[in-house]
Protein backbone atom coordinates (compact mmCIF):
# COMPACT_ATOMS: atom_id res chain seq x y z
CA UNK A 1 0.00 0.00 0.00
CA UNK A 2 1.52 3.60 -0.51
CA UNK A 3 1.70 6.14 1.09
CA UNK A 4 -0.86 8.97 0.54
CA UNK A 5 0.76 12.33 -0.95
CA UNK A 6 0.74 15.50 1.40
CA UNK A 7 -1.52 17.92 -0.52
CA UNK A 8 -0.94 21.19 -1.42
CA UNK A 9 -0.32 23.58 2.27
CA UNK A 10 -3.74 25.01 3.69
CA UNK A 11 -4.02 28.92 4.12
CA UNK A 12 -4.58 29.52 7.36
CA UNK A 13 -8.21 31.23 7.87
CA UNK A 14 -7.70 34.95 7.78
CA UNK A 15 -8.76 36.66 10.67
CA UNK A 16 -8.61 39.81 9.60
CA UNK A 17 -11.93 39.15 7.28
CA UNK A 18 -15.07 39.11 9.55
CA UNK A 19 -18.71 38.29 8.83
CA UNK A 20 -19.56 41.53 7.68
CA UNK A 21 -16.91 41.20 5.18
CA UNK A 22 -18.76 38.27 3.46
CA UNK A 23 -22.10 40.23 4.01
CA UNK A 24 -20.64 42.76 1.55
CA UNK A 25 -19.86 40.19 -0.96
CA UNK A 26 -22.63 38.65 -0.59
CA UNK A 27 -24.71 42.00 -1.03
CA UNK A 28 -22.45 42.73 -3.88
CA UNK A 29 -22.54 39.73 -5.92
CA UNK A 30 -26.06 38.44 -5.12
CA UNK A 31 -27.99 40.73 -7.79
CA UNK A 32 -25.68 39.13 -10.19
CA UNK A 33 -26.50 35.27 -9.03
CA UNK A 34 -29.98 36.31 -9.07
CA UNK A 35 -30.21 37.52 -12.23
CA UNK A 36 -28.28 34.63 -13.74
CA UNK A 37 -30.40 31.83 -11.97
CA UNK A 38 -33.49 33.81 -13.04
CA UNK A 39 -32.26 33.98 -16.69
CA UNK A 40 -30.57 30.70 -17.01
CA UNK A 41 -34.13 29.19 -15.80
CA UNK A 42 -36.08 31.18 -18.42
CA UNK A 43 -33.37 29.55 -20.97
CA UNK A 44 -33.61 26.09 -20.33
CA UNK A 45 -37.22 26.34 -20.38
CA UNK A 46 -36.71 27.63 -23.85
CA UNK A 47 -34.32 24.77 -24.85
CA UNK A 48 -36.93 22.13 -23.43
CA UNK A 49 -39.59 23.75 -25.73
CA UNK A 50 -37.87 23.16 -28.40
CA UNK A 51 -36.87 19.91 -28.05
CA UNK A 52 -41.01 19.21 -27.32
CA UNK A 53 -41.60 21.02 -30.55
CA UNK A 54 -39.00 19.50 -32.76
CA UNK A 55 -38.04 16.26 -30.85
CA UNK A 56 -34.68 14.35 -32.39
CA UNK A 57 -35.39 11.16 -34.58
CA UNK A 58 -33.85 8.55 -32.57
CA UNK A 59 -30.57 7.55 -34.33
CA UNK A 60 -30.76 10.42 -36.78
CA UNK A 61 -28.41 13.74 -36.72
CA UNK A 62 -29.46 15.78 -33.30
CA UNK A 63 -30.39 18.71 -35.19
CA UNK A 64 -32.85 20.08 -32.16
CA UNK A 65 -29.48 20.43 -30.11
CA UNK A 66 -27.15 21.59 -32.93
CA UNK A 67 -30.03 24.34 -33.68
CA UNK A 68 -30.43 25.72 -30.22
CA UNK A 69 -26.37 25.73 -29.68
CA UNK A 70 -26.08 27.49 -32.89
CA UNK A 71 -29.24 29.68 -32.53
CA UNK A 72 -28.01 30.58 -28.94
CA UNK A 73 -24.30 31.43 -29.96
CA UNK A 74 -25.98 33.58 -32.97
CA UNK A 75 -28.00 35.42 -30.22
CA UNK A 76 -25.11 35.67 -27.83
CA UNK A 77 -22.89 37.53 -30.64
CA UNK A 78 -25.97 40.03 -31.57
CA UNK A 79 -26.33 40.87 -27.72
CA UNK A 80 -22.67 41.19 -27.06
CA UNK A 81 -22.29 43.54 -29.92
CA UNK A 82 -24.88 45.56 -28.84
CA UNK A 83 -23.85 45.72 -25.00
CA UNK A 84 -20.76 47.06 -26.41
CA UNK A 85 -22.29 49.83 -28.43
CA UNK A 86 -24.18 51.00 -25.44
CA UNK A 87 -23.06 53.62 -23.27
CA UNK A 88 -23.75 52.30 -20.07
CA UNK A 89 -25.73 49.29 -19.94
CA UNK A 90 -27.27 48.49 -16.76
CA UNK A 91 -24.55 45.98 -15.30
CA UNK A 92 -27.11 42.90 -14.47
CA UNK A 93 -28.17 42.58 -18.50
CA UNK A 94 -25.24 40.86 -19.56
CA UNK A 95 -25.40 38.19 -16.75
CA UNK A 96 -29.04 37.87 -16.82
CA UNK A 97 -29.41 37.56 -20.92
CA UNK A 98 -25.77 36.21 -21.58
CA UNK A 99 -24.63 33.81 -18.69
CA UNK A 100 -28.10 33.48 -17.67
CA UNK A 101 -31.01 33.30 -20.48
CA UNK A 102 -28.33 32.27 -23.52
CA UNK A 103 -26.03 30.54 -20.79
CA UNK A 104 -29.58 28.01 -20.05
CA UNK A 105 -30.74 28.03 -23.77
CA UNK A 106 -27.79 26.52 -25.05
CA UNK A 107 -26.19 23.06 -23.65
CA UNK A 108 -23.00 20.90 -23.75
CA UNK A 109 -24.20 18.50 -21.78
CA UNK A 110 -27.39 17.53 -24.46
CA UNK A 111 -24.41 17.24 -27.14
CA UNK A 112 -22.07 15.54 -25.12
CA UNK A 113 -24.90 12.96 -24.13
CA UNK A 114 -25.44 12.87 -27.98
CA UNK A 115 -22.19 11.85 -28.90
CA UNK A 116 -22.43 9.38 -26.78
CA UNK A 117 -25.94 7.94 -27.45
CA UNK A 118 -24.87 8.37 -31.61
CA UNK A 119 -21.22 6.22 -30.49
CA UNK A 120 -23.68 3.83 -28.49
CA UNK A 121 -25.91 3.25 -31.87
CA UNK A 122 -22.95 2.30 -33.52
CA UNK A 123 -23.15 5.92 -35.66
CA UNK A 124 -19.81 6.50 -35.38
CA UNK A 125 -19.70 8.95 -38.61
CA UNK A 126 -22.53 11.07 -37.40
CA UNK A 127 -21.00 11.29 -34.14
CA UNK A 128 -18.13 12.56 -35.43
CA UNK A 129 -19.81 14.84 -37.95
CA UNK A 130 -21.91 16.36 -35.01
CA UNK A 131 -18.79 16.37 -33.23
CA UNK A 132 -16.98 18.43 -35.24
CA UNK A 133 -20.35 20.74 -37.13
CA UNK A 134 -21.65 22.35 -33.86
CA UNK A 135 -18.31 23.91 -32.51
CA UNK A 136 -17.62 25.19 -35.90
CA UNK A 137 -21.24 26.17 -36.46
CA UNK A 138 -21.63 28.09 -32.82
CA UNK A 139 -18.41 29.56 -33.60
CA UNK A 140 -18.98 30.79 -36.71
CA UNK A 141 -22.72 32.05 -36.00
CA UNK A 142 -21.03 34.04 -32.99
CA UNK A 143 -18.91 35.57 -35.77
CA UNK A 144 -21.01 36.27 -38.09
CA UNK A 145 -24.07 37.49 -35.95
CA UNK A 146 -21.28 39.71 -34.43
CA UNK A 147 -20.40 41.42 -37.16
CA UNK A 148 -23.79 41.52 -39.15
CA UNK A 149 -24.79 43.67 -35.85
CA UNK A 150 -22.08 46.20 -35.94
CA UNK A 151 -22.23 46.95 -39.20
CA UNK A 152 -26.18 47.58 -38.67
CA UNK A 153 -25.30 49.45 -35.81
CA UNK A 154 -23.03 51.58 -37.98
CA UNK A 155 -25.24 52.45 -40.39
CA UNK A 156 -28.05 53.66 -38.21
CA UNK A 157 -25.18 55.47 -36.19
CA UNK A 158 -24.27 57.04 -39.54
CA UNK A 159 -28.18 57.51 -40.61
Amino acid sequence: MAAARPGPPVEPIDPDVGPEDVRGTAREHGPVLCAVSAGGGLGAAARYGAGLLWPAAGGGFPWTTFAVNVTGCALIGVLMAVLTGLPSPHRLLRPFLATGVLGGFTTFSTYAVDVRQLLTDDRAATALAYLAATPLAALAAVWAAAAATRRVLRREVAS
